[in-house]
């Protein structure tokens, strides 16, 4: 429209939704990567004298407080996808034994959770994409909690059962992981996102830490069952808190959170409720159809990217799934409580590797936008740039997320093989610990970096995008869990850690072609999409 002489453009918050996935175009006109580095503050657009004039507006009315809330809300669903696989891990051999199967069989439902963790949040995550995040993320919940209570009661006669609700166990667990990381792009702006990413990834992290310790401790003193019970109450709490206090953050259901919707969508304790005291967007962009979130690995710039975090995944679960055989064989003074505590120097890592990457991510990224600012010039006072940046191929969201990964993965890799040597060697415990130490700082600042990388490519499908994430991950993993045993009998340690290390290596480049070729990549699907 045409508002005294001026073009002005369309809102900020409409062209995140429709415009950095490719799905439609934008325009020219979008500010996203102009915003300050503290705020959440998108940007209407107007055109004059070949200059665009960018007038601050909130692309969320929720305030940096309350977006913690919901992210730590968000965050502690999404613990339940790694925390109720690996809780299950210590209680295996008591399991087999009161089933009167082999350890193996009962491995095979460890094996069937990883394959639907990675299958089921594809459903949900397009779901959540059309319909919101907040009922489909309760419902999920719903689901996780009564599948539990039939874990604990299940009779040991009923192999099948309890490999069928192990199953539907890990439909309502698994896909938490996609549903919050779609909140988060709801919400968030990508200057700020590394930071909240940081805390989300912690929570569905930190799971094969705190899962076998808290586990190994229910399975001793109250028996395997109790550790259902356990999942079962955990799960509902969980539930109930979300039911009462996250709010629904779909853009094309509330825009930037001023819109009210349905009163499925609205919660009653109104601790987050910014709809009637902040002014916001009044745009509501159009609800998106049902997509197939497999084509999305048909885009280089995505696929490339999802092989890459799923072998570092994969091998950082060579090295959990492995552990209490490994220090069982190589320290045998240590009990069932020590080796699951073993499990928390990982965790330990994935703690500080929260914080670091978190924080490092938002700070290069407000770094190469400021300075691609600088480069095309700026009127600072007037907030005039002679070009939208973000639109630009040129803008190097690539290169502001993965930059550091090259020495993050050598890291990785070089505490991979040192670790199998150690327990090759036989040394002071206190070595593979620090090792392991540090590949929890490493392979979760590599899993935070790329799944923000994606959620900025795709961010109005980013439970989509996350669930196509966690099928390449849990699915390589499961891959991964089938051969480790194997490997470590025939080969030892030392040369399984190896070969390991040598999978890091191998895909290593697809970093630098990610970072070369990525920005091509994310313009001609834009163009095609137009």
């Amino acid at each position: 429209m045409v508002i005294n002489g001026c073009h002005l453009s369309r809102t900020m918050s409409s062209s995140l939704e429709a415009g950095a996935d490719g799905e439609q175009s934008a325009g020219p006109l979008d500010f996203e990567q102009l915003l300050s580095p503290a705020s959440s503050i998108s940007k209407t657009t107007v055109e004059d004298n070949g200059h665009i004039v960018a007038i601050d507006k909130p692309y969320s009315v929720y305030t940096y407080n309350e977006k913690w809330l919901i992210v730590i809300l968000a965050s502690c669903a999404a613990n339940f996808s790694p925390f109720t696989a690996n809780i299950y891990l210590p209680a295996i051999p008591v399991i087999a034994r009161d089933f009167h199967k082999s350890v193996e069989l009962i491995n095979l439902t460890v094996t069937m959770y990883m394959v639907m963790q990675g299958i089921s949040p594809m459903f949900w995550g397009t779901l959540s994409d059309r319909w919101g995040r907040r009922p489909i993320m309760v419902a999920c919940l719903i689901i996780l909690s009564l599948s539990c209570v039939g874990l604990a009661l299940v009779s040991t006669s009923a192999y099948w059962l309890l490999m069928l609700l192990r199953c539907l166990q890990a439909t309502g667990s698994a896909s938490t992981i996609a549903l919050g990381a779609g909140i988060i792009g709801d919400i968030t702006t990508p200057d700020e996102r590394g930071g909240f990413f940081g805390l989300f990834n912690l929570g569905a992290l930190a799971g094969p830490s705190l899962g076998p310790v808290i586990g190994g401790a229910l399975a001793q003193g109250l028996g395997w069952r109790s550790i259902f019970w356990f999942l079962c109450i955990f799960s509902a709490v969980c539930g109930l808190g979300i039911f009462l206090l996250l709010p629904e953050t779909l853009r094309s259901i509330v825009g930037d959170g001023s819109i009210s919707a349905g009163w499925i969508y609205t919660h009653p304790i109104s601790i987050i409720d910014r709809h009637h005291n902040v002014e916001g967007s009044n745009e509501l962009p159009p609800r998106k159809p049902f997509k197939n979130p497999l084509l999305m690995f048909l885009y280089p710039e995505i696929f490339v990217l999802l092989f890459f975090s799923g072998t570092i995944y994969a091998v950082m679960y060579g090295v959990t799934a492995s552990l209490s055989v490994i220090f069982e064989e190589v320290y045998p003074y240590l009990n069932q409580t020590d080796i699951g505590l073993c499990f928390l120097a990982p965790g330990g890592g994935m703690l500080v590797g929260s914080v670091l990457s978190g924080r490092f991510m938002d700070a290069y990224y407000r770094k190469i936008r400021d300075d691609l600012i600088r480069q095309t010039g700026t009127d600072s006072e007037e907030h005039i740039v002679p070009r939208a940046i973000k639109k630009d191929p040129s803008f190097p969201i690539e290169k502001a997320r993965l930059h550091i990964l090259p020495w993050v993965v050598f890291a990785f890799t070089a505490c991979i093989i040192g670790y199998g040597w150690a327990l090759e060697s036989k040394v002071t415990i206190a070595v593979p610990l620090i090792l392991q130490f540090i590949i929890g700082v490493t392979a979760f600042t590599v899993m935070s970096a790329t799944q923000t990388l994606l959620v900025d490519m795709m961010p109005n499908q980013g439970s989509s995008i996350t669930a196509c994430n966690n099928i390449v991950r849990c699915l390589m993993g499961a891959g991964m869990v089938s051969i480790i045993n194997p490997m470590l009998v025939a080969l030892g340690d030392g040369w399984t850690y190896v070969i390991l290390g040598g999978l890091c290596v191998l895909v290593s480049p697809l970093l630098y072609v990610e970072m070369r070729w990525g920005p091509f990549w994310r313009e001609r699907r834009r163009r095609e999409h137009q």
